[in-house]
């Protein structure tokens, strides 16, 4: 990693997975460690640990507060963006240090996911895609509105049928959102029958292949 990460709170504590050549592209995810490519460095920043209202206020790792999973409950609107702006403190770094922001891309699963999502809609640069696995679009209300702009920008949303934590149809609500904010041509959608709240090799089969889509050798 190039540059002063002691700048960027998260990057301090991130686990950066190096390219094994000259890295021309980042993604910045906190579930694709698996993910190996070898143009491409991984930053994987962990949520700090927060008092989450639907865990009881018990402290726990989260990027925002959680009021409830259902599209209508109360979000953390303050939480959800300056979780935001932490997540694009690491993408200007990046920029700083060489890598353009069309190669770098935002992934996560869950309320990973949902930050990414939210992250890369309301971001200055255009980025290269979002890989949003099991998840939603928070403060959804607010969009289109609340977008940057950016409609050309890829999506790869994965979710598992037997979500019970997030249903699927949660994720389809998200998808169909999402064609109101980019391109419904960039949007790709994909269930997995039988799959809970977490991954599976086929999901991340779609996910390495949309990256090197994505984010090809340069």
């Amino acid at each position: 990693m190039c540059g002063n990460n002691m700048s960027v709170p998260l990057l301090a504590e991130a686990v950066t997975i190096s390219g094994m050549e000259k890295e021309t592209a980042a993604v910045s995810a906190n579930t694709l460690t698996g993910i190996q490519l070898p143009h491409v460095k991984f930053i994987c920043p962990h949520a700090p640990p927060i008092p989450v209202t639907l865990n009881m206020k018990s402290m726990m790792p989260a990027w925002f507060d959680l009021m409830g999973l259902s599209p209508d409950c109360q979000e953390d609107e303050s939480g959800i963006k300056k979780a935001a702006d932490s997540i694009k403190a690491i993408i200007e770094h990046e920029v700083k240090n060489g890598i353009p922001p069309h190669r770098i891309m935002l992934g996560g699963f869950s309320q990973g996911g949902a930050l990414s999502l939210y992250t890369a809609l309301t971001c200055q640069h255009q980025l290269a895609g979002v890989v949003a696995l099991s998840c939603w679009l928070p403060l959804h209300r607010s969009f289109p509105s609340a977008s940057s702009g950016h409609k050309n920008i890829p999506i790869l949303q994965c979710h598992g049928e037997m979500d019970a934590m997030i249903p699927a149809h949660f994720g389809a609500m998200t998808a169909e959102k999402l064609k109101f904010i980019v391109d419904p041509q960039m949007i790709t959608f994909k269930t997995y029958p039988g799959l809970p709240h977490s991954s599976c090799p086929q999901e991340m089969a779609a996910v390495k292949e949309f990256i090197e889509k994505y984010l090809p050798r340069i």
